[in-house]
């Protein structure tokens, strides 16, 4: 054994290396890193300089995310073949990880321009939007919610299978289809809907939906206040001499997942427009 003055105690390693005494005594019981030392009479672990290289590679390897498991194996097996492997797999691991953060970004900037859309929006007031190509995924259920919470339940039957951001990131909804936009029967809601991003996986019956021009109107409240806009939108359709596509969508842009303050909810209605079969809802 080493002089106990050329030995580190367990509390100064652990702060050296940035870890717990309980994650290095962790390492210890698992066999990765075995301290120097280790006094019969109390039990404490002390620690050389040969360890420091063991818990210097483990902290390395760590920042790239590999599994202790493999760690271990690496650390009493070194060889520069593993070593090449172990890093080239892990090398894969995080490509996937930036290809999967790249869509993160993007649908969190998405959501910060609809929050934008909504807080900037002029509530009541009716306007042409083109929009790229879409698609949904759609489960038919008739719905009549008389706020947000009232859809939670319908809300995670549609997160099996769907992605769970899509759910915080303002991508639900529920919506119309054409018979009932033309009877003028706004409740109860025909199906509710997540929006894909183009990755995601897909559960349920798919809407797909080409680029369009849509007739929108926000306002503020919730799925409650809904029959008036749509009604005001199927009087814009009137008065313009147009017609809907074959149905609505309605989603709360602002919700309870975002405040409690319900005089900052804002929902949209959005329908898009037939442009091969101008004509009117009566």
């Amino acid at each position: 054994m080493q002089s106990k003055k050329d030995l580190y105690q367990i509390g100064e390693v652990a702060r050296l290396f940035h870890l717990s005494i309980s994650l290095l005594r962790h390492y210890d019981k698992t066999g990765l890193v075995t301290p120097e030392y280790t006094d019969p009479d109390t039990g404490y672990r002390y620690y050389s300089i040969r360890q420091f290289e063991c818990l210097n590679t483990i902290r390395y390897l760590r920042a790239l995310d590999m599994p202790l498991e493999e760690i271990g194996d690496f650390l009493h097996n070194r060889d520069t073949g593993r070593i090449q492997e172990l890093l080239s797999k892990q090398l894969v691991q995080v490509h996937k990880k930036q290809q999967e953060l790249t869509v993160i970004e993007h649908q969190i900037k998405n959501r910060l321009n609809q929050i934008q859309g909504a807080l900037s929006a002029h509530p009541g007031e009716i306007f042409l939007e083109k929009k790229s190509p879409l698609q949904l995924a759609c489960m038919k259920k008739q719905l009549n919610p008389e706020n947000y919470l009232d859809l939670e339940y319908s809300i995670r039957e549609m997160e099996q299978g769907n992605s769970p951001a899509s759910i915080f990131l303002g991508k639900v909804g529920v919506g119309l289809f054409y018979d009932s936009l033309k009877a003028h029967r706004f409740k109860p809601y025909d199906f509710v809907f997540i929006i894909l991003e183009e990755d995601d996986p897909i559960n349920g019956q798919v809407i797909r939906i080409p680029e369009s021009t849509w007739a929108i109107v926000r306002f503020h409240g919730s799925h409650e206040q809904a029959p008036g806009f749509y009604e005001k939108l199927l009087s814009y359709f009137k008065d313009e001499g147009l017609a809907p596509e074959s149905f609505a969508l309605e989603m709360t842009l602002i919700d309870y997942g975002l405040t409690h303050d319900q005089s900052q909810f804002i929902t949209e209605i959005q329908i898009p427009l037939n442009p091969d079969c101008p004509g009117i809802i009566a």
